[in-house]
């Protein structure tokens, strides 16, 4: 705004400099000039951003701009904006009918097959290090750095492992080496990696095939596999309960075993239990009367009744 309005100005002061009020020529030309010099005096730094000062006597100053309001040196010092937000690049190749250029990275994998990989990288610049940034690579960092490291990362990761682990059980790991070979190249050139994101691995369809059958087929054999440890687990679990009813039977039948031990003991040790348990047996209608054991015999009362 302040460079629109003394443009303004110097353009009017010319002008009245060739008519009859050519003494106001002078007044806003020196008016315009000096608000062209405050324009350029001062530079906002936005909020993410980062600003580089080139001295053209001194060269990139290691200080940088941070977010506010800087004064400069007007034809002596220039600014140079750098966002410090987290941004992103993607390589990848165009969905069904989008019209974009194929981007995506072509890698061989450990067996020769190719490969081809859709990949998100998330990135930001070190504040305090963009000064070395400016000097060494300069604004068109991604285009001559980030994307040919990554480029280049994928390709050195994905040969590293066969196609059929690519899709499978190693995709975390080739993320992890990606990541670990990136991280360190940008940290050099005073980058920060925040994260690498693999979208999408693609093999041939021919082999992808084939793995899907392989796959298929483990695992119909590890279905089996656990059909035969569920038949074997129910049949020890059978084993074991026909045991154990052995067992408590053997208990018991030694339990019953000690009882008449134990019993016959007590029967040996005392007689008179027999007669009393036979006594009670006979009961209610006995007929027959017990005498003391010195008698040895018994009555039978219904016999001498017959015979009264």
């Amino acid at each position: 705004m302040l460079n629109l309005a003394a443009l303004v100005l110097v353009l009017l002061g010319v002008g009245l400099l060739f008519t009859p009020k050519r003494r106001y020529g002078p007044s806003l030309l020196g008016l315009g000039a000096l608000l062209l010099v405050l324009a350029n005096s001062f530079v906002v730094v936005p909020a993410g951003h980062v600003g580089v000062v080139f001295n053209i006597l001194k060269g990139v100053q290691e200080r940088p701009l941070m977010e506010g309001v800087h004064f400069v040196v007007p034809g002596l010092q220039q600014v140079v904006l750098y966002d410090a937000r987290v941004k992103e690049v993607t390589l990848s190749a165009p969905h069904e009918g989008e019209r974009k250029a194929d981007t995506s990275i072509r890698a061989r994998s450990k067996e020769g097959l190719e490969i081809g990989v859709d990949v998100t990288v998330q990135y930001r610049i070190l504040k305090d290090r963009a000064p070395k940034l400016h000097q060494e690579v300069g604004p068109g960092y991604l285009e001559t750095l980030i994307v040919p490291q990554v480029r280049s990362k994928v390709r050195d990761a994905v040969g590293q492992y066969n196609a059929a682990e690519l899709i499978s059980t190693q995709r975390t790991a080739l993320e992890t080496s990606v990541s670990e070979g990136l991280e360190e190249v940008l940290r050099q050139y005073h980058i920060e990696l925040v994260s690498v994101l693999l979208r999408e691995i693609r093999i041939p369809e021919a082999v992808a095939k084939v793995i899907e059958e392989k796959q298929t087929a483990e695992q119909q054999v590890q279905i089996e596999i656990n059909r035969r440890k569920q038949a074997e687990i129910a049949a020890q679990r059978r084993v074991i309960e026909a045991q154990g009813e052995r067992d408590a039977a053997i208990l018991r039948a030694e339990g019953e075993a000690k009882a008449i031990e134990l019993r016959g003991r007590a029967l040996k040790n005392a007689p008179e239990v027999v007669q009393l348990t036979f006594a009670e047996k006979l009961a209610p209608g006995v007929q027959t009367v017990f005498v003391p054991s010195t008698g040895n015999f018994l009555l039978d009362l219904r016999g001498l009744q017959q015979g009264r």
